[in-house]
C-alpha cells in the first residue's frame, strides 16, 4: 500500500513551515496546550512520537524529564530540520512511516502523536502496533483533525450571511468513512475520515481504556485577542484522546 508523503513536496513543505512559523496558529493556541495538559509524568520515561515533524515535541519531552525519545516521520525534509533544530543525545529520529512501527525494537511508556493519524488509511493496524509497543500501564495520547473536519468532501465548508460572516458549518457525508482529497498548498492532499465511534471503538476493541477526550475551544479571553477563532465554537478543529493500556495482571 503506497503511503502518502506530501510533506516532502517542496511547495507543500514551504507552505506548511510558514504556518508553523506563525506563533498564533491554531496548533499553538489550541492543539498543543491541550495535548500537553493531558500528558502523563515523563520523568524517566521512554517516549515514541508518531509523525514527529520538526521534532518540537520530542525536545519538549526530554525537557520534561523523558529518559529516551524516539521520533519517527515519513518526511526526510522534516527530520532534517528536527535533527538540526531539536537534536539531543536522548532523542533518536528515524525515517519510517507510522504504518511500519511494528518493526521498532523496545517498549515505551508513552506513544504520542500530534495531528498525524488522519493521514493513515488503516487506523486499526496502527492502533494495534501502538498497543504492542506500550508497556503495561502505558499511555497512547494523540490529536487529530476533528471528524467534523475530516468528513468534508467538497464545496464551501460554511454558510455565510450577506456580509460574508460564517453563520454555521455545512456538514455532509459524516457517515461515509474513507479517503478525502483536499487542496492545501497543493492539490490531492489525502486524509482519511473516521467517525467518532469508529475511533473510540477501535481503541476499546484493541484493549485500551479511554481516560480523557478533548475538543479544545477558544476562551472568551482568547477571543478578545483573536476574534477570528470564533468559528471554532461551530466546529472544533481538533480531537484529542488519551488512552491507557492495562497493567499486567490488571482486570
Amino acid at each position: 500500500m503506497a503511503k502518502q508523503n506530501i510533506y516532502d513536496n517542496e511547495i507543500f513543505f514551504e507552505g506548511y513551515k510558514k504556518i508553523r512559523d506563525n506563533e498564533t496558529n491554531a496548533n499553538n493556541l489550541f492543539e498543543k496546550p491541550a495535548l500537553f495538559s493531558m500528558m502523563p509524568d515523563l520523568n524517566g520515561k521512554r517516549v515514541l512520537d508518531l509523525g514527529c515533524g520538526f521534532g518540537d515535541h520530542c525536545k519538549r519531552f526530554v525537557e520534561e524529564g523523558a529518559e529516551q525519545v524516539t521520533g519517527i516521520d515519513i518526511s526526510e525534509k522534516m527530520l532534517q530540520i528536527a535533527r538540526e533544530e531539536n537534536g539531543d543525545p536522548r532523542i533518536s529520529y528515524i525515517h519510517i512511516p507510522m504504518e511500519d512501527i511494528a518493526q521498532l525494537n523496545g517498549q515505551f511508556d508513552l506513544v504520542a502523536s500530534s495531528l498525524a493519524l488522519h493521514y493513515v488509511e488503516d487506523f486499526s493496524d496502527v492502533v494495534k502496533s501502538v498497543y504492542q509497543l506500550l508497556r503495561g500501564g502505558g499511555i497512547f495520547l494523540f490529536s487529530q483533525e476533528n471528524p467534523l473536519c475530516t468528513c468534508h468532501s467538497g464545496g464551501d465548508r460554511w454558510t455565510r450571511d450577506e456580509n460574508g460572516n460564517k453563520i454555521y458549518v455545512n456538514l455532509s457525508n459524516y457517515g461515509v468513512e474513507g479517503e478525502r482529497e483536499s487542496v492545501w498548498f497543493v492539490d490531492h492532499v489525502k486524509k482519511y475520515h473516521r467517525t467518532f465511534s469508529t475511533i473510540v471503538n477501535t481503541l476499546i476493541e484493541t484493549g485500551f481504556t479511554i481516560e480523557k477526550m478533548m475538543e479544545p475551544l477558544p476562551t472568551e479571553k482568547l477571543l478578545e485577542e483573536y476574534p477570528e477563532y470564533q468559528d471554532l465554537l461551530h466546529k472544533p478543529d481538533f480531537l484529542l484522546i488519551k488512552a491507557r493500556k492495562a497493567e499486567v495482571g490488571e482486570i
